[in-house]
């Protein structure tokens, strides 16, 4: 798999649509490739470009930009322990070799079954519950050695299937906006004014 599938571009014409330019459609078809694909595959890239009318280099550069964009294949379950400071100084560093240990990999690999790669991450926004993962963006927080090796029990078990989907899925409900609800966008060669926020109010 690496371009979209006849599927997916259908639902990649439904997105585009929503936009007033096709190029502000980029990012959601990014992450619909990934959802496909487990990572952003090239061929997914150039028909994203195809599809919005842009180069592949400026899909690539827009998508690199963004950490949970993968661009070579990954385990069904990325797994990124926070090693920033609150972490760090709580434990984050022996728990990443923990990890590798328990998988038998080093972080940036994903084990031979193809289910976990493991992987460093900057901070994940939860300080206070120190030493955080996430396991496909869902967090686990002051987690041990212990915890560590119960989750993946878990995850190759099977035990979690319906709390944390194969990684790249974004959501399990696509959102769908009635033609009647709509906002109305205008296309951004048609705008004359600035926002109707910014106008001053006579006095």
């Amino acid at each position: 798999m690496s371009r979209l599938t006849d599927a997916n571009v259908a639902l990649a014409r439904e997105i585009i649509a929503r936009y007033p330019k096709k190029k502000s459609a980029l990012i959601p078809l990014v992450h619909l490739s990934q959802e496909q694909n487990g990572y952003v595959t090239e061929d997914a890239m150039r028909h994203v470009a195809e599809l919005v009318d842009v180069t592949p280099a400026e899909v690539y550069g827009t998508a690199s930009f963004y950490e949970m964009f993968r661009f070579e294949p990954t385990g069904k379950y990325l797994i990124n322990i926070c090693g920033t400071m609150s972490c760090a100084l709580l434990g984050a560093h022996e728990l990443m070799h923990h990890a590798e240990h328990t998988l038998g990999v080093k972080a940036g690999s994903t084990t031979p079954d193809g289910l976990i790669t493991l992987q460093h991450a900057e901070c994940q926004a939860a300080c206070t519950e120190a030493p955080t993962l996430q396991v496909n963006y869902r967090h686990r927080y002051r987690v041990t050695a212990d915890d560590f090796d119960h989750l993946v029990d878990d995850l190759r078990s099977g035990k979690l299937d319906s709390e944390i989907p194969p990684h790249g899925t974004l959501g399990r409900n696509r959102q769908h906006i009635p033609v009647d609800r709509a906002v109305g966008a205008v296309h951004p060669d048609d705008v004359t004014s600035g926002p109707v926020w910014l106008e001053v109010s006579p006095s």
